[in-house]
């Protein structure tokens, strides 16, 4: 499945537009990882306990979007976006958004 966030894929013409997809995750922090991640404020530099979660939480989404294109008979996603929302304290949201798409070299 080919994801881009353009609205086009080049050396390829859509055929078929299918529609919205997305995919989305919750994750809530763990408190031993809050604690390493508030030393790590103090000193300074990135919070790797963080990044790693964000990380795993975006290649989720976009996986989830990609099973819901796929359902459609997509081939690829177009305009793919990302946002995220808080849902709760210590919880929060990242949602993949995009068109799914039937495309063809040209």
């Amino acid at each position: 499945m080919l994801i881009v966030t353009s609205e086009a894929v080049a050396g390829h013409r859509i055929v078929r537009t299918l529609g919205l997809v997305r995919g989305n995750t919750v994750r809530a922090r763990h408190v031993g990882k809050d604690i390493l991640a508030g030393l790590r404020n103090i000193v300074g530099g990135e919070i790797h306990e963080y990044a790693k979660l964000i990380a795993e939480s975006r290649e989720q989404s976009l996986d989830r979007m990609s099973a819901e294109a796929q359902q459609l008979g997509a081939n690829a996603v177009i305009a793919t976006r990302f946002t995220t929302s808080v849902m709760a304290a210590g919880a929060a949201e990242l949602l993949a958004v995009g068109t799914a798409v039937v495309i063809e070299p040209e």
